[in-house]
């Protein structure tokens, strides 16, 4: 017998193998047994506490709905956001600064110098040395700069809290020794 002829039979018996039973159907008989033999286990849900209502005992007390309360509650809101627009309009109306457009985070203060008798401040934004004085504005919380020292630059920002309001607070850019 040739190689060939050896190899035809060798494929036909594999395809005739392949036609013979697969287990197929043990499978199938297998998987309906356990689905019939398997019950959910569903646990009932508990009572919901019933609802007993109690009286209000406080009637000679406070009344916290009271329209005069209120009425003095939105005058002192409403002194509350003339006072923050007026701590944010003067900083809405200037021009904005070259720094003001990179967070206070990415700027480094790498020295400081007396150019002309006024303290100088040299601050690093991408690579690129920027020189501070007193007056200037730095980050994006309108940080203007109130003093600088050797070591550091003490900024006045206006920002908001989590109400919303317009809050002052102050900030520090220090010296960034080594840095490169």
């Amino acid at each position: 017998m040739t190689n060939r002829v050896r190899l035809i039979l060798a494929s036909s018996s594999m395809i005739l193998a392949g036609c013979g039973p697969s287990g197929v159907d043990e499978l199938r008989v297998w998987m309906a047994e356990q689905r019939a033999s398997t019950r959910p286990n569903v646990q009932p849900l508990t009572e919901p506490k019933k609802f007993l209502p109690e009286a209000y005992t406080q009637e000679g007390a406070v009344e916290p709905f009271n329209p005069v309360k209120l009425t003095q509650a939105l005058k002192r809101d409403s002194n509350q956001v003339a006072s923050n627009a007026a701590l944010i309009a003067p900083e809405m109306a200037r021009r904005k600064e070259p720094l003001e457009a990179f967070p206070l985070d990415s700027m480094a203060m790498v020295g400081s110098l007396n150019k002309s008798g006024a303290p100088t401040a040299l601050v690093k934004v991408d690579n690129l040395i920027y020189q501070v004085k007193i007056g200037n504005y730095l980050g994006q919380n309108y940080g203007k700069v109130i003093r600088i020292t050797e070591s550091s630059i003490q900024l006045r920002e206006i920002a908001q809290d989590a109400t919303g309001d317009w809050i002052e607070r102050s900030a520090s850019l220090d010296l960034q020794e080594g840095k490169k």
